[in-house]
């Protein structure tokens, strides 16, 4: 789950990246997009980089969700009884993991529906133009209020999951501890901060 999770986290701190070119014009976006399918050429054809990454972050996202309902099975199974009282010192984040999960599957069947199939997506979809498919979803406030809350939930997962993961790959440790928790708290903050920014700047005209 550890491994799964870190493999994810790096697409989502290079899909930030990506995200915020929106600032820099329709050009610099949409050349990205085109980048994206042309990455690892001339070695690889056409759209091969890409497919290859989408192969192994679904395949990461498969390996999560499994691995989160096995150990949700085992934690059941070594106590079927629930706590008398909460844990102190849990998060709401690590309370809401589970459920954080859950909206970031269906959030994920939305976005590529929306903004890479087309097939949800509000207006004409126009291949090969990203910036104005972009601006066309949040536009709608459906669009931004499904997006705002998914990457709430992003956020939330990535402080407690980067945290989990460090315990959980021998890196953390009681002279550790103060650093990993920051450093969680950090990246979960930039990565939402980031993704916001883009529906927040086609809501204020920034980005139109």
């Amino acid at each position: 789950m550890a491994v799964s999770g870190l493999i994810m986290l790096a697409y989502l701190v290079a899909h930030v990246a990506g995200n915020l070119k929106v600032f820099f014009g329709p050009d610099e976006f949409n050349g990205y997009g085109h980048w994206l399918r042309v990455m690892g050429a001339p070695v690889l054809h056409h759209g091969w980089g890409l497919w290859a990454a989408r192969i192994v972050l679904l395949a990461a996202v498969v390996a999560h969700a499994v691995s989160a309902y096995q150990l949700s099975r085992r934690g059941i199974g070594a106590r079927p009884t629930r706590y008398a009282h909460r844990r102190k010192g849990s998060s709401y984040a690590t309370r809401t993991m589970r459920w954080g999960g859950i909206i970031l599957a269906l959030f994920i069947v939305w976005h590529v529906l929306d903004l890479t199939t087309g097939t949800v997506h509000p207006g004409g979809f126009e291949e090969g133009r990203p910036y104005q498919n972009v601006i066309d979803t949040f536009s709608t406030w459906y669009g931004n209020v499904i997006y705002i809350v998914a990457m709430l939930a992003v956020g939330l997962h990535v402080r407690h999951g980067f945290w989990s993961a460090a315990q959980t790959l021998g890196v953390g440790n009681a002279r550790r501890e103060r650093a990993l928790r920051l450093g969680a708290n950090a990246l979960a903050l930039v990565l939402t901060a980031g993704f916001i920014a883009v529906p927040v700047g086609v809501m204020t005209g920034v980005v139109n």
